[in-house]
């Protein structure tokens, strides 16, 4: 099949939500003066409470980094879910969509209940703080459950996407490659070591950078389309 390079509003609309989310994610985490980590503990408290409201307004910052990358994947699809791509590109973004606003919520808890808990243990003693953290520990588990099948999520789909980003040349194959292992290697982190939280973290960077090279790369070469769509 003849493709031909499509570069126009579209792409330039979509490469930049790509930046723009990787802007306000990391951001959102470089700037963060407290980050909590695997669960909320009874010292998160502390910590947030020296500085609470510098640490509503970055988190909302990361979190409106998470909902940018779904409109960027939105607009990716509206770019690219054609005829052959569809089979692939269709499921791959909703899956990554699927999983970027499942972490959206997740972190939306932990910002909810790390600036309300601030209040409601102000003043309190330690076996006071630590009785609160108890109270709430099933919703935790939930909580760290999204965020783990939240990562899986975004794994699947990313193979997925690589995988037609490789057989149909939509992209520079290198940048579907690191899509490919990209999304493996956040599935196999997650599944396949159990105690993953800290391994996983230079994941978050690595999607940030993922983000960053779609972007320039929508805003600086487009995508290649069906001819007949073009």
């Amino acid at each position: 099949m003849t493709n031909i390079m499509k570069k126009d509003f579209e792409t330039n609309f979509t490469g930049w939500a790509f930046i723009i989310a990787a802007l306000l994610l990391w951001l959102g985490w470089a700037l963060s003066p407290h980050h909590i980590g695997e669960y909320i503990v009874a010292s998160d408290f502390e910590a947030i409470g020296e500085s609470v409201w510098t640490w509503i307004w970055i988190y909302r910052i990361h979190i409106f980094g998470w909902v940018t990358m779904g409109i960027a994947l939105f607009a990716l699809v509206s770019v690219t879910a054609r005829k052959p791509y569809r089979v692939m590109i269709l499921p791959g973004a909703g899956m990554v969509i699927i999983g970027t606003f499942t972490l959206a919520i997740a972190n939306a808890y932990f910002y909810n209940f790390g600036a309300w808990g601030v209040g409601q243990t102000a003043g309190k003693s330690a076996a006071e703080i630590q009785a609160f953290v108890n109270d709430i520990l099933y919703t935790n588990q939930y909580v760290t459950c999204f965020i783990r099948f939240g990562r899986v999520f975004s794994g699947v789909g990313l193979v997925l996407l690589g995988a037609a980003f490789i057989k149909w040349n939509i992209i520079s194959k290198w940048l579907g490659w690191f899509t490919l292992i990209l999304g493996f290697a956040a599935m196999a982190i997650i599944m396949g070591i159990p105690d993953n939280y800290e391994i996983y973290k230079p994941m978050f960077h690595v999607k940030v950078v993922w983000l960053i090279l779609m972007g320039v790369t929508f805003l600086t070469k487009g995508v290649n389309l069906p001819k007949a769509d073009g």
